[in-house]
Formats: structure tokens, sequence, C-alpha cells
């Protein structure tokens, strides 16, 4: 049963479960008498309905469920309207109103270029994303249908059945009819942004439909179909796990195929006419039905493999987990700031810190004759197909001897650590991931990468490929004299050479380089010496002396120089994203690759940059984060949307270093 049990261990996927239980019996309040008014279509309808009214919120940067919840309601209003005409029947003024209303959407999506709505997630969401809040949003919006459908159950099963008898006794039908779609409203409504139109809309037909082949009672109906439901979360959400496949969709199907299975059991049962199987116990063999597949698996169990990139004590998430490793140079302070909750943690201090580097987890910070680490407690293990994300919590690790660290870089099993004296320490990455410090070797005279299950190895003009026991496997064919500056991208590993960058690529024990050449004759203090980008780009940028920096797009195998003076700090978003600069005024300027030309400046630091250690620009998919040493600060730049100043968080030490972390 390891298998079946093994994912609910994750916190993300016990949440995704806690939502599908929530929306199946939220669902299966409002889908009875969907599925017994024959209101169906009307659902349909409803949920893709919704989409300009998202659209428009998004657009206003308003809440995307109050523009749902307005959309839908014009949807339930304009049905109403029309439904009052004797010229078409309902089902043709609800597809007009499905067409106009998605129509619409689609048009206000594809017109803005800005758009943050991805009509993928409209459709099936992220249940594995839901976060604490949004079940608390669930919570209240079950307590409020359950309330109604008490309420108005009179009245809901006289319109059902008998319209006119129920004008006759006074239940008021019409207010009955528009109270019942308010209800399927708020189910669409409370669950779209969770787990999407499909899942709400495939939850809120096929497990009612298929408890009617059951059920002889509403309530039984009702209480079968959260029943299907929660059945369909979880085998979806197994099947999800293993399979690799889209949560929300697998869910949606696994629905519909429990339905064709309580049709198929219903007419097993109508031919050999079982007996004594009523209302009272009709629930009893629909949950014996829906149950086979589970007892078939079961029967097979399998042993669950560890998560790749998996630690002891760590959590795995849905969503990467940024952070940032800042240290105040005045007093060595070191703190870690999580992005998301903004939670920061003490991790010690440095004595005497003067820069800081990270390989995407650990921070290595330089001090008075040693580097210290500190593990940040976010991380993420990409596997190209796939990604795993991971969080726990934030320690300080140890410290290595060496005076002035440039670079980090690590994968599973080693951590490399290069100096400005050109050597480089080879630690033990399991070691570091168990809170220790390990040296496994120490290569003098060579900047080492990690890279491919091997070592490239930089030095004496030429990058050579080495096994992790230090053997030499073959030497890169283009030359790269006096080497300064590494990157590993999706591409290869770059380095920095004396006439421009060497790109080194390798796969199953083949390597190769490829050398691209700066566009003219550059002198030592223009060349690009420490490259910046956004983690997985293959864009680079580097500062070109007093010239202005420099911009390596590795794809297209080209050198653009940006002359834009003196900067502080320069980083590249990529692939088609601006590179941002900042000057030492304390201005933040966004620059189009292509033209050269400056699109946006704004001033973020309270102060000119007078002397000392010079801010950086840390770059992800969606934000800058600029520290503001002075003004103790750290702020969060939005490079879409001219460089404004998402949020600003304030700090108690002055972050004169930092590095991100988490990606």
């Amino acid at each position: 049963m390891e298998w079946m049990l093994a994912p609910f261990e994750i916190s993300f996927v016990q949440r995704a479960l806690w939502a599908g239980v929530l929306v199946s019996c939220l669902c299966a309040i409002a889908g009875t008498w969907v599925v017994l008014r024959g209101m169906a279509f009307l659902g349909d309808a409803m949920s893709h309905g919704m989409l300009p009214g998202v659209a428009i919120a998004s657009l206003l940067g308003g809440n995307l469920l109050f523009g749902a919840a307005a959309s839908a309601g014009a949807m339930a209003f304009g049905v109403t309207a029309l439904g009052r005409t004797k010229r078409f029947s309902q089902d043709t003024s609800i597809g007009l109103l499905f067409v106009g209303m998605l129509a619409l959407g689609v048009i206000l999506v594809s017109h803005s270029e800005s758009f943050a709505v991805d009509l993928t997630a409209f459709l099936f969401g992220d249940v594995l994303a839901v976060r604490p809040q949004d079940l608390g949003h669930l919570v209240v919006a079950l307590a409020v249908a359950a309330a109604v459908a008490l309420w108005g159950h009179r009245a809901f099963v006289a319109l059902t059945f008998d319209p006119r008898k129920a004008q006759t006794l006074g239940l008021r039908p019409r207010l009955a009819h528009a109270v019942l779609l308010g209800l399927v409203t708020l189910a669409i409504v409370a669950s779209f942004q969770v787990v999407g139109t499909l899942l709400v809309f495939g939850l809120l037909i096929a497990p009612p439909a298929a408890a009617t082949f059951w059920c002889n009672r509403i309530v039984t109906i009702m209480f079968g179909a959260a029943v299907l439901g929660v059945t369909a979360t979880v085998i979806g959400l197994l099947a999800s796990w293993h399979a690799g496949t889209a949560a929300g969709a697998t869910i949606a199907l696994v629905s519909v195929v429990l339905f064709f299975l309580a049709a198929l059991g219903a007419q097993v049962r109508d031919r050999v006419r079982i007996s004594g199987a009523g209302g009272q116990h009709a629930v009893l063999i629909a949950a014996l039905v829906v149950a086979l597949p589970l007892a078939g698996c079961a029967s097979k169990p399998t042993q669950e493999e560890v998560p790749h990139g998996y630690v002891e004590g760590a959590e795995e998430t849905a969503e990467a987990q940024s952070r940032l490793v800042v240290a105040d140079e005045r007093t060595g302070a070191v703190r870690v700031v999580d992005l998301i909750t903004e939670q920061v943690t003490d991790a010690g201090s440095v004595d005497g810190v003067r820069a800081i580097t990270g390989d995407g987890r650990f921070a290595y910070l330089t001090g008075k004759g040693s580097v210290r680490i500190v593990d940040s407690g976010a991380w993420m293990v990409d596997h190209g197909d796939h990604v795993h994300y991971y969080r726990a919590q934030a320690r300080d690790v140890g410290a290595v001897a060496g005076d002035g660290v440039v670079n980090a870089d690590s994968d599973p099993t080693i951590a490399a650590v290069v100096f400005d004296r050109g050597d480089t320490t080879l630690l033990d990455r399991q070691a570091l991931d168990g809170g220790a410090v390990n040296t496994r070797a120490e290569l003098r005279g060579g900047v080492a990468v990690p890279y491919s299950e091997h070592l490239l190895v930089a030095g004496s003009g030429r990058v050579t490929v080495k096994t992790r026991d230090g053997k030499d496997v073959t030497t890169i064919g283009p030359e790269c004299q006096s080497p300064r500056g590494q990157a590993v991208t999706r591409r290869g590993v770059v380095f920095g050479c004396a006439d421009g960058a060497l790109v080194v690529t390798g796969k199953d024990g083949s390597f190769t380089g490829e050398k691209i050449p700066y566009p003219r004759a550059v002198a030592e203090t223009d060349r690009a010496v420490e490259f910046r980008h956004r983690p997985g780009s293959t864009t680079l940028a580097a500062e070109a002396g007093d010239l202005g920096v420099w911009s390596l797009d590795v794809r297209a195998k080209k050198w653009t120089l940006l002359e834009t003076g003196p900067v502080a700090a320069v980083n590249a978003v990529g692939e088609g994203g601006p590179l941002l600069t900042l000057t030492p005024d304390g201005i933040l300027h966004s620059y189009d690759v292509k033209t050269g030309k400056q699109i946006t400046q704004r001033q973020v630091l309270s102060a000119p940059i007078t002397g000392g250690t010079s801010p950086v620009i840390e770059i992800d998919p969606n934000r800058a984060y600029v520290n503001d040493a002075r003004g103790r600060a750290v702020h969060e730049i939005d490079y879409n949307d001219g460089l404004r100043v998402a949020r600003t968080i304030r700090l108690e030490i002055e972050p004169a270093h930092m590095v991100e972390t988490g990606r």
C-alpha cells in the first residue's frame, strides 16, 4: 500500500486532496439540482462564461474572484431575462450567451500582450498549487451552499417537479430559480481559480448523474455524489502522481469514468434483478462499485522511489520557494528572507564578510580567511521535462578554508567553489545536504565546473574534461586564454576567454566546444569577466568596463555591446526580455537588447552609490530584486511593468551583499 500512501505524505498533495474533497461536496450540493432540473448546458455555459470577467479583472489589476463572480452573475441574469421570451427555447438563449461571453473573453486575452491569465490554467486550474487560504475560501463557500440548500430545499423540490404547484403553494418559483442559479454560480466561482472550470464542471455533473443510477432520494443523491467526487479526487491524484499527468484533467476524466462504471453497474443490477437495493442500500452498493479499481490496483503494490533531489527533513512543494540570503558588511549579520512569506531567519554572522555567491541552494560568504556556507533551505531539481521544488529550515552549515570566493556551482553529488586565486575546492554535495562540510579534492590553477556528471576545468589556455575522481577524459579543441568568469546554461557551460566566450556542451560522455568571439578587439579592462543571467536562460550579461555592458546570446552565438557607460550592476531577463542595469546614481534602467535603446528607468536606491560594495540585481522568471544597503531594504521590481516597485522588504540590517536561491 506504500504506493497509495506515499503521494499523500507531501504537503501540497494533501492540500490538493482537501481541495478536491471540499469541491466535491460543494459541487454535489449544487450539481444534484443541475442534473435533476436538466441544467447541465447552463452549468457548462456559466463555467466558461466567466472568462470575460476574469480577463477584465486581470487587466485592471483587480481580484479575479470578483471578476469571475460579476461575469457569472451577468450570465445568470442574461439567461433569466432571455428565458422569459416565448420566441425561442431556453437552450437557444444559453447557447448564444455562452458563445458570446466565451468569444469576448478570448478576444480580451488575445488582444493583450501582457495578459497574466493562462487559458490552460483557466480551464484546468492547478489543484497542486492550492494554498491554505484557498481551502479557507472553499470551506466558507461550502458552509454558505449548505445553508442555502437547506433553506430552499422545499422550494427547489417543488420547482424541479412541478413549478405550477410551487406557485400555488406560494413558494415563489421565480425566486427559487434565481436562488438556484446563485447556488450554481457560487459553486463554480468558488472553485474555478483552484481547480479550473473543466474540473468544476466535471464534478458538478458526473458524480450526481452517476448517483442517480443508485439513489432515489435527493439527499442520498447528494451524499452519493460527494462520495463519488471524493473517490474521483483520490484516484485522479494517485494516477496523476504516478503517471505524471495533469492533476485537474485526470480527476475530471476519472469522474466521467466513474459515471460509466455506475451506469454499467446499474445495468448489471437490473438484469440480475437485485432485490432489497433500495435507497437505504444504494449508496453502499455504489461505493463498492467505484472501489473496484482501487482494490484491483492494491493487489499489485509497487515501491515508491524517493523523489529526485529529496533531502531528509525537506518538504516538496508545487512551486518555486524563492529566498534571498543577505549579509551586512558592517556587522557581519546574515539573514535568509523567504520571498513568499517575507519571513526573515537569522543565519548567524560572518566576520569581515565582503562577498557572496550561490549555487541555487547554498550561499557562500567570504569572510576573514574562510568561506562560510549557509543553507538557504530552498532549492529545485530540474530534470528537463519536470522540476522538483523543495523547502527546509535555513541553517549555517560550516566553513571551508579560502579567501575570496568568486563562483560556486554544484550538482547532486559535488559542489565546486572557485576562489580569486583561480583554484577550486570540491565539496561533497550530499554531505552539504546533510549539514556537514567535507572536502573531496582541491584543484590548483584550475577553475572547475560540475557538468554532465564530469568536471570542466579551465586553465593553461584549455578546458579539460575530467571525471569526478580527477582523471582526464578529453581536452576541448578551441583555446580559452586567460579564463575569467563562467556560467551554466541549458545550452552548456560558458567560459569567459580573452577573445570571447567558449561554450562547452556534453551528452552521454561526449563533449564539444564552440568559440563565440567578440565582434571587435576588446581591451582587457573591457572584457566580460563575470556573467549574470536568469537561471535557465541562455542570455548572459556582463559589465564592459567604462564602455557599458555586454549581452551574450548563447543560442544565437552573438555578442552585443550596449554603450551605456559605467554601471554598478547588470543582469539579463533573457529570451526577448530586457537587460537591466543599475547606475551609480541609484537609477535602474531597462534596455532593449536588439536595438540597444533604453526602454524606461526608475529611481530605486534611497541614495547614490558612493563607494564600497555595489548592490546586485537578482532576476527570476517574474521579478527582479535589488538590495539597498543604506535604505535597509530589498526592492522587488516588476520588470514587465515599467520597472514598477512591486514591494519593498524592510530589514533590520544593511543588506550590502545578496544572492537569490530556490531557482
